[in-house]
């Protein structure tokens, strides 16, 4: 049987070169993302949890494109903080167009004046939609704290003030590898991973 195409939903760089990775070793599956195959959609994400808003994506994606599809939603709870920004983390900012720096900036201002340590939980839920098929999900979560003094030159986000619980390094802190053994998405990802087989390999 020959490959199979695998879509990967995203538009964040970050997010895609962590699930090239995590999905390297899919032997049955050719790797493409939205540019590869002239797919140009905006999805809003309009749920009320991460697997709703996974959801929409990966199916949008899979009918926009005909394709197997995965698509992940993830969000930093903080508990200091009531649990945000969690479902808004990509968006948890004032201002317009806010980069990544101008969010961790206003997380950090959010917890100035709250009692530390800041403990938090990093989310991740993927949804793998089949053209005209079910959905399938999977959760992954990395337990930490944040901390107010950015560490690490990777990773993207919030991972510069996001310490590991046990680890004591920022996720920033970590290699590409290291961040993909143990990430909240890495852990839902390769939950993922049987399902996805099954899926490339029917007649197994």
């Amino acid at each position: 049987m020959g490959m199979q195409t695998v879509l990967i939903a995203t538009a964040n760089q970050g997010k895609l070169e962590e699930m090239q990775a995590l999905l390297a070793d899919l032997a049955d599956a050719a790797l493409v993302t939205p540019p590869d195959v002239g797919v140009d959609i905006e999805v809003a994400e309009t749920g009320s949890s991460y697997a709703e808003n996974a959801a929409l994506k990966a199916r949008a994606y899979s009918q926009a494109s005909g394709l197997i599809c995965l698509a992940d939603d993830s969000g930093l709870e903080v508990e200091a903080v009531g649990g945000v920004p969690g479902l808004y983390s990509a968006r948890y900012a004032p201002q317009a167009k806010a980069s990544d720096a101008d969010r961790r900036q206003y997380l950090l201002a959010q917890l100035d004046r709250k009692p530390q340590p800041w403990p938090a939980t990093f989310r991740s839920t993927v949804c793998i939609a089949v053209p005209g098929g079910d959905s399938y999900f999977a959760e992954g979560e990395c337990r930490g704290e944040i901390i107010a003094d950015e560490r690490g030159e990777g990773g993207f986000g919030y991972d510069s003030i996001f310490l590991i619980e046990g680890l004591g390094r920022t996720m920033a802190e970590l290699s590409m590898a290291e961040k993909n053994q143990l990430s909240h998405r890495a852990r839902a990802v390769e939950a993922a991973k049987a399902r996805l087989r099954q899926l490339l390999e029917p007649d197994v």
